[in-house]
């Protein structure tokens, strides 16, 4: 039996949440929503994921406000109009594919708000120009030529955390599984963890305690929000001497078990441009298993994952639980067929898709018999 094609569970408050393999899609930021709201776009993008035989499919980075959005394309999930455009394509896609869990990743994009879409550049976007004012921990820009973000006080902090609790409640009463809180890639909450962008002097900055104080509240609070399953998004090093560290990471996963999270998706980097990531395959996994060693959580790793013989090879050494692939399932949508028939798997798949396969790798869809007329 395939350690990549093995069932999974994740356990919550709300029960057992059982997975059909080991392999998970990551969250990819579309930059096509209008106003927030879901469009066509994702209807196709979702459909296509839910389509592709992995496990688990996490939507991508959502604004729990406007304010919140990396770009003014960004999905949001802040009132009634942009949960129910949510609700209607998800609800769609998901009719026209095989049943598979859907996480949702909710996000606050801090300093790094405001922005133009990749394919514009992708800079700060100047307020007479669609930008708006970007909020942080502490009134330090991402980039030395860019304009200051606003220095959050208590109270703005407590409407933060109210922004995610309504956010995960509009979740809910979408249907969505599970939900994963962004704390990594240099957005609000990494913010907070790394003493790069967090220079504050009252209780939410200095020592390793203070700066994971305000993460662990706002997880604390979406965690008695919502039972289901709930597990967060960590960037385990920012790859600059004096910044987050793996060990720091570890740690902070251990408080979080503690009040209830569920998972821990394993990423790095984003905090700034002056990092210096030692790129190559599989170049975090090193960070997911520090962690899964230490919290015991159940982890997924990403990052240059992009052979199922490597993937197979994580969860044979026992470096993580889950894989999580982004970028390579845009490339290759049924990734997870192709694995399945290198690794002897099997996986789900919508009928009208039963006849594509080689002969060799008939075995992918188990004993699926399609007759020819």
């Amino acid at each position: 039996m395939s350690f990549l094609f093995s069932n999974y569970t994740l356990t919550s408050p709300r029960g057992d949440l059982h997975l059909a393999n080991r392999v998970v899609i990551a969250p990819m930021c579309q930059y096509s929503a209008h106003n927030g709201e879901a469009t066509d776009w994702h209807l196709m993008h979702w459909g296509n994921m839910l389509n592709s035989g992995a496990a688990l499919f996490i939507i991508e980075a959502t604004g729990v406000s406007p304010e919140a959005r990396i770009t003014p394309g960004c999905l949001g999930l802040w009132d009634d109009r942009t949960e129910a455009a949510l609700k209607d394509k998800l609800t769609r896609a998901r009719k026209l594919a095989p049943a598979m869990p859907v996480f949702i990743q909710l996000a606050h994009a801090g300093r790094k708000a405001s922005s133009a879409t990749p394919w514009n550049g992708g800079q700060l976007l100047a307020l007479d120009n669609g930008g708006w004012e970007t909020k942080a921990p502490s009134a330090i820009a991402q980039l030395p030529n860019e304009r200051l973000p606003h220095e959050l006080s208590e109270l703005e902090l407590r409407k933060i955390v109210e922004a995610f609790v309504a956010a995960a409640m509009r979740a809910d009463r979408i249907g969505l599984d599970g939900i994963e809180l962004h704390g990594a890639h240099g957005y609000l909450l990494h913010q907070f963890l790394s003493p790069i962008a967090n220079h504050r002097s009252d209780q939410y900055g200095g020592s390793f305690e203070n700066r994971v104080r305000f993460p662990l509240e706002l997880f604390q609070a979406v965690r008695k929000a919502f039972n289901g399953v709930l597990g967060i998004r960590i960037s385990a090093s920012d790859w600059i001497e004096g910044g987050w560290t793996p060990q720091e990471t570890a740690d902070f996963a251990v408080l979080l078990k503690d009040i209830g999270c569920n998972f821990v998706h394993i990423s790095s980097g984003g905090i700034s441009p002056q990092q210096k990531i030692a790129i190559g395959p599989g170049y975090q996994v090193p960070f997911a298993k520090i962690v899964k060693e230490k919290s015991g959580l159940p982890t997924m790793t990403v990052g240059l994952i992009t052979d199922p013989l490597q993937a197979e090879t994580i969860l044979e050494r026992g470096d993580a639980d889950l894989i999580a692939l982004a970028r390579a399932f845009l490339y290759k949508p049924r990734w997870a067929w192709e694995a399945a028939a290198v690794l002897g798997g099997t996986v789900s798949s919508n009928e009208r898709y039963w006849r594509c396969l080689p002969r060799e790798a008939q075995s992918v869809f188990g004993d699926v018999k399609v007759g020819q007329r």
